[in-house]
């Protein structure tokens, strides 16, 4: 029997794809001209221009003045609206918050970053919630408005967006999402901050070109995200990163996880600060920042910290090496601001530790986005989302802000 809704579906889906293709096309290489789209894309050019046509309609695409001739009449050229909408991305670390505002190309237009002291999960809302509403103040009149907000925090992320467990926040079941989409009206997008991060790395960072990628997220705690041939990669249930809590020390301290000697208690920034303190700096002097002060002046004692720390990362980034085989290590979140001062000690522990060949075409960076990473990583979702809603939906979209 002849199958009508599944040819529909079919239809529905090749146009859906080929909508997509020709929209990346103009955001990839803009400004453009359909008879480009159709070569770059191998689309036949009608197709090409009642797609374009839907987009320009959606507002997601905008005409421009005539570019050069090829021997007839000058093509109009097409560009992408980024200004048809805006993303807030918003990083929940351990001791801040973090908020972005950015246009559909990722680029910020505003932040605000405050200190976290209290972690109980109401506060942390309400912090979030005068972030946002100061970050919308920036808002101009736009096809679209606020598109949605993404979310990265430090904890094992359901896919449902539940909070399974955040360890250093002390959260176990937090319904985030929930939560965030009941106060704000649009759609929200919840990531681990590391999974976050890599994704970051990859569209905006030093991860561009690169597809088996291992970003580590060194802050207060530790978390790693995983690009595996160009896709970031999250396991079966979205749980996968969480290598902060592999063991490096048989019965070592007790970490707030539950388990015994986990890397982040002897390769993160708590670590550097209770070092430091251990070495006479006052709790208020112990910082990041101005240990890596100290460590500009030459002192002898903050450098020793910043070695010591390189050799311990370079512990578990060994194993994510030997398990994962990556082109390229992004070191990022706070510790990239220390990289003058952890990488020669990390260098030698790898060359070390890993086998020769492991050398081979391996890549090892710190973050060029520093804090941002996570932030740009979830906004970049969100974005996305949104672009796939358009590509679905067109004129019929709606968007709570």
């Amino acid at each position: 029997m002849y199958n009508f809704s599944s040819k529909t579906f079919n239809q529905y889906e090749v146009k859906k794809g080929n909508k997509s293709l020709v929209l990346e096309a103009i955001k990839n290489y803009s400004p453009i001209s359909r008879a480009s789209i159709a070569e770059r894309t191998q689309l036949n050019k009608g197709t090409v221009s009642s797609l374009v046509n839907e987009l320009v309609e959606d507002k997601i695409v905008t005409e421009t003045g005539p570019g050069q001739s090829s021997g007839g009449r000058r093509p109009i050229m097409l560009l992408f609206n980024s200004n048809a909408g805006y993303s807030i991305g918003i990083d929940i670390g351990v001791n801040y918050l973090l908020g972005i505002l950015t246009n559909l190309n990722g680029e910020i237009l505003t932040e605000k970053k405050i200190t976290l002291n209290d972690h109980d999960f109401k506060n942390v809302m309400a912090q979030v919630r005068s972030i946002v509403d100061h970050l919308k103040t920036s808002i101009q009149p736009t096809p679209y408005g606020l598109v949605g907000i993404g979310v990265g925090v430090p904890g094992v992320v359901h896919k449902n967006g539940t909070v399974l467990l955040a360890p250093n926040l002390g959260w176990s079941n937090a319904p985030l999402k929930e939560h965030m989409e009941s106060t704000f009206k649009v759609p929200v997008t919840i990531e681990n901050e590391a999974n976050a991060g890599a994704y970051g790395e990859k569209i905006y960072g030093v991860g561009k070109g690169h597809d088996n990628i291992a970003y580590i997220s060194a802050g207060i705690g530790i978390g790693v995200g995983l690009i595996i041939n160009g896709q970031l990669y999250k396991g079966d249930n979205g749980f996968s990163g969480e290598m902060g809590h592999m063991t490096i020390e048989l019965d070592g301290k007790l970490c707030r996880c539950g388990n015994r000697g986990c890397w982040e208690l002897y390769a993160s920034e708590q670590t550097i600060i209770e070092k430091a303190m251990e070495s006479g700096i006052s709790k208020e002097e112990a910082t990041l920042e101005n240990l890596t002060h100290l460590a500009e002046q030459g002192n002898a004692m903050a450098n020793q910290i910043f070695s010591d720390i390189g050799e311990l990362l370079g512990i578990g980034i060994t194993n994510i090496i030997n398990t994962f085989n990556p082109e390229q290590i992004i070191i990022g979140n706070r510790l990239a601001m220390a990289n003058n001062w952890i990488k020669p000690s990390l260098d030698r522990k790898l060359k070390h530790n890993l086998l020769s060949f492991f050398h081979d075409d391996l890549s090892l960076q710190f973050s060029t986005l520093n804090s941002y990473s996570a932030s740009l990583g979830v906004s970049a979702f969100t974005i996305e989302n949104f672009l796939m809603i358009s590509l679905t939906n067109g004129t019929n979209m709606t968007f709570g802000w």
